[in-house]
């Protein structure tokens, strides 16, 4: 067991899911990283695992009220926000938040996270459904964009017996999580360098309110992005639009067309040590585009098209030896050859290949199944959240760094 944990001070709040149980493992691991451990409880969450565990565990009473009853002593939220390196919410239900997204205070873990100066990292637990529902979305989407750290839900057969999304992180994985807040920036192996990636779609114009588009949601150059930065990457993000919002610290520039995404790359490739081409760039665009809406009339409508420029092969052909990139390639029919002669075509690294055959996998998901293309060998792996594909992907390029 590794001492990176020693002597800091962790504060956890729980909540009432049926994950709290897994708090005792949680906090028994940071015990023995010999780090200092405050639990506050929610009244909902002593229906799942007692204060005496967590108490014995912790070697600190576990608070749930503003003041102790008995002799009137009170917990002050703005002490325990201002003592705590770090405080973690786990398991964190919808409910809670809903209320950390809208600043309602209704009890004495809400009162000390809207007190906190310290970091905060959020582990989402709940049912399918509740995970996948757009104001759950929205909400883990704002506290990512307060500048939280969001230890992502994992799938799994959940309580409600579904299969699905929704599960707490396990407390191995919280602790890896941790250690990794806690690890200084340049003990981190990307650090000093700088990252270029693409996400998402593009949409090409063909009057004011009509557009050609596809399915892209940019979740795999996000989920991509955020472990770029986890490895102490500088990352800028350049996205089409898409209802995603990245960590602060991601400098994210917003284009539409695949014209807007070319003249951005265009001003930052020169700069970056890593680029990953991840968008689904539209390789055609309206030739002409209609200032005014474009009327019904009787009969077809033909509409001509052009090529756009390929960005990732018009980067290659630019790139200099200490550059990394890595291409995307999404195939339907002779997958695997399409993407070696990408590896030459765009002059790549190494191409990300993923096939709309395989279920589960491509736009829309959270899950992805992707083979590591690169010229001395072919990796396939197994069907895995994005978070986890885009880990594997950073591995990759950790391997070739200078």
């Amino acid at each position: 067991m590794s001492d990176k944990l020693k002597g800091k001070k962790i504060l956890i709040g729980v909540t009432g899911g049926i994950a709290a149980y897994k708090i005792a493992l949680l906090v028994r691991l940071l015990k023995k990283q010999k780090a200092e451990v405050q639990v506050i409880m929610t009244e909902a969450s002593k229906q799942f695992i007692t204060p005496v565990t967590l108490s014995t565990l912790s070697e600190n009473p576990v608070l749930s009220t503003y003041a102790n009853e008995e002799t009137g002593e009170w917990n002050s939220h703005v002490k325990l926000g201002l003592w705590a390196d770090l405080m973690i919410i786990a398991p964190a239900t919808a409910n809670t938040m809903a209320k950390m997204a809208n600043g309602m205070c209704d009890n004495l873990l809400m009162a000390t996270y809207l007190s906190a100066r310290c970091p905060v990292m959020v582990a989402p637990a709940m049912d399918l459904d509740m995970y996948l529902h757009p104001s759950t979305t929205k909400n883990i989407d704002l506290l990512t964009s307060y500048g939280h750290i969001i230890v992502d839900a994992e799938e799994g057969e959940l309580a409600s017996g579904l299969i699905g999304k929704g599960r707490m992180a396990e407390p191995e994985h919280i602790i890896e999580a941790i250690e990794n807040f806690f690890t200084p920036a340049e003990n981190l192996p990307l650090y000093g360098k700088k990252a270029l990636i693409t996400a998402g779609p593009t949409k090409e114009r063909i009057d004011p309110v009509r557009f050609i588009t596809n399915g892209s949601t940019g979740k795999m150059g996000y989920a991509i992005a955020e472990e770029l930065k986890k490895q102490g990457a500088e990352v800028t993000l350049i996205s089409g639009p898409v209802l995603l919002q990245p960590s602060p610290q991601i400098n994210k520039i917003d284009v539409e067309s695949a014209e807007d995404m070319y003249q951005a790359v265009d001003q930052h490739f020169d700069e970056a040590d890593i680029s990953i081409f991840t968008a689904a760039v539209a390789d055609y665009t309206p030739s002409v585009v209609s200032d005014s809406k474009i009327k019904k009339k009787e009969g077809d409508l033909a509409i001509s098209m052009k090529r756009t420029i390929d960005i990732a092969k018009t980067m290659g052909q630019r790139k200099k030896a200490n550059q990394i990139t890595v291409g995307f390639a999404l195939e339907t029919d002779n997958e695997l050859e399409y993407a070696k002669a990408k590896l030459i075509k765009k002059n790549v690294d190494f191409v990300v290949l993923n096939s709309l055959k395989e279920k589960g996998a491509g736009f829309g998901h959270d899950t992805n199944k992707v083979y590591i293309v690169s010229e001395k060998e072919t990796k396939e792996l197994p069907l895995l959240s994005k978070v986890e594909v885009a880990t594997h992907i950073v591995n990759e390029i950790i391997e070739r760094k200078d």
